[in-house]
């Protein structure tokens, strides 16, 4: 008599439907850390960790909070049937921030668990769970109670719509409506006082 054994796969189950997809189901295929894009080769994603360890307690909690923010929303924005361009962004991007992240200790965490269960990048639902899944392997390892994976959109909904970004330049019209409100303009200007106008004294807030 013969018997075969077969080495554990990647697998995760749909919380939804509790379909099982990973290697040989969904992500029918993983590419490599390091295959090119548009003949460039993606550089960086290799490697140890960058940043040393983050000794305050406080600021690593508000870190984690954010970056989990940030990882959950774009997971959930990302495209329903990505390009390979797209998939291997999204790939390159966990990897990068798994070398980058600014709190030494938790890109060491992150790095391992990269390696036990790499990036699903298919389509939204499958990069949604899987992020999921690895956010409830730490909420595990801190004694959390795991997230449901199933409301993961109602936690994390920006409010956003699914309407593509333009690339073209702005018009000179579209420029004076930018000037009210710019998105990318994320800090405050601490120049100026907020309710009169007028200029701070350098140091002042």
């Amino acid at each position: 008599m013969i018997a075969l054994v077969h080495p554990p796969s990647r697998s995760y189950i749909d919380p939804w439907t509790g379909q099982l997809f990973g290697e040989g189901g969904v992500e029918k295929m993983f590419y490599s850390k390091t295959e090119t894009t548009q003949g460039k080769e993606i550089k960086g994603v290799e490697g140890g960790v960058i940043m040393g360890k983050l000794g305050n307690a406080t600021a690593k909690a508000a870190l984690g909070r954010a970056t989990w923010k940030l990882l959950h929303t774009m997971t959930l924005r990302y495209p329903e049937k990505p390009t390979k361009d797209e998939r291997e962004a999204l790939e390159s991007y966990f990897y990068l921030s798994s070398r980058l992240y600014p709190c030494g200790e938790c890109a060491a965490e992150f790095q391992q668990l990269l390696k036990k269960y790499p990036p699903q990048t298919s389509s939204r639902k499958a990069a949604s769970l899987w992020l999921c899944g690895l956010h409830n392997q730490v909420n595990k390892r801190l004694g959390k109670p795991d997230f449901d994976c199933a409301h993961l959109s109602d936690e994390y909904d920006c409010g956003c719509g699914d309407e593509p970004v333009s690339t073209k330049p702005p018009s000179a019209d579209a420029t004076a409506a930018v000037d009210e409100y710019d998105p990318m303009d994320l800090e405050d200007d601490y120049s100026k006082d907020d309710l009169t106008g007028a200029d701070m004294i350098r140091g002042g807030r």
